[in-house]
């Protein structure tokens, strides 16, 4: 059986059922109430309802010949609660990077060396007037006297 932190999260993967959610937020409603907003049958609602009860984030209750649904905050909120852990995560890291942008921005600019191209992408503008040294040829093997590989001698 799969633990409950592990089912809210799976029931609220689905978008229907998050938005099932945000109406049951509103107030208890029936399954009737709950489908017409959606393009899809009433037993197709009902799925999605199961999903949600399973997890805990819903109770179906009847009342006469309805079944009534109602939410349940307390899932939804052990599920901020460990969000909420990796959430102090992430501040903690932004606080930091904004400190070194912050220092970044405040030390001196580093000096411009006047030898390289004030755009390095810039092909045309190159360090040396001369421009680049012209391609040589690959020294020459020493002659050792034996025969080329695959000659007569």
């Amino acid at each position: 059986m799969e633990d409950q932190l592990s089912a809210v999260f799976g029931a609220l993967a689905d978008p229907t059922r998050r938005a099932i959610l945000a109406r049951l937020a509103e107030g208890d409603a029936n399954v009737a109430e709950l489908a017409a907003p959606f393009a899809m049958s009433q037993p197709a609602v009902s799925r999605h309802l199961k999903v949600l009860e399973r997890a805990g984030l819903i109770t179906r209750t009847r009342r006469g010949t309805a079944r009534i649904n109602h939410l349940e905050a307390d899932p939804l909120r052990d599920a901020t609660a460990w969000l909420a852990r990796y959430r102090a995560y992430w501040v903690e890291s932004h606080e930091r990077l904004d400190e070194l942008l912050a220092a970044l921005r405040a030390a001196p600019p580093a000096p411009v060396d006047p030898a390289l191209p004030a755009d390095p992408t810039d092909a045309t503008e190159a360090p040396d007037a001369a421009g680049p040294p012209e391609p040589t040829e690959p020294p020459a093997a020493p002659d050792t006297g034996a025969p080329l590989e695959g000659t007569t001698p």
